[in-house]
């Protein structure tokens, strides 16, 4: 087992794919929610140079309520940038899930208000007028939980 990293509604298809590598090089399973931005069908697929997207461990989901159908007895954080919970000062298990939201907007409001001590963030400025990168934010967060857990099965 490993991490499970949960895109939810992904809008641009280089951040989901870079995501979906580092999913295969950690063996993390990768969730996505739809509706998607982009296709994935095998000729989109091989056509955006992603021929790794068969080696990652792929999970689709209908829409949010089918994620959190199968996330009920299942621990998860949630990525976003308003809330006070650093993703250092979590204690990550093995089998846990990391959820992003959609670049334009992030998770849903009423997820994050219902989950509150299950909100994650990563400290940047505040006045910038931008947050992270979708992938550069999952892979610092999938890379401390991976780290906690001492790299399982990662040379």
């Amino acid at each position: 087992m490993s991490l499970n990293i949960v895109l939810v509604e992904p809008e641009i298809p280089f951040n989901t794919g870079a995501i979906a590598r580092s999913c295969g090089l950690t063996h993390s399973t990768l969730h996505l929610v739809k509706p998607l931005g982009f296709s994935v069908e095998e000729k989109a697929v091989k056509r955006a140079g992603l021929d790794y997207w068969d080696l990652v461990d792929i999970k689709f989901y209908e829409n949010i309520d089918e994620l959190l159908e199968h996330l009920r007895d299942k621990r998860f954080f949630l990525a976003t940038t308003k809330c006070k919970n650093k993703y250092s000062d979590v204690e990550y298990n093995d089998g846990d899930y990391i959820l992003f939201g959609k670049e334009t907007k992030g998770l849903p409001k009423e997820l994050l208000e219902e989950n509150p001590d299950n909100c994650i963030r990563i400290p940047m400025l505040k006045d910038f007028g931008r947050s992270l990168n979708l992938s550069n934010a999952c892979n610092i967060i999938m890379f401390e939980a991976l780290r906690q857990l001492d790299f399982i099965d990662l040379e």
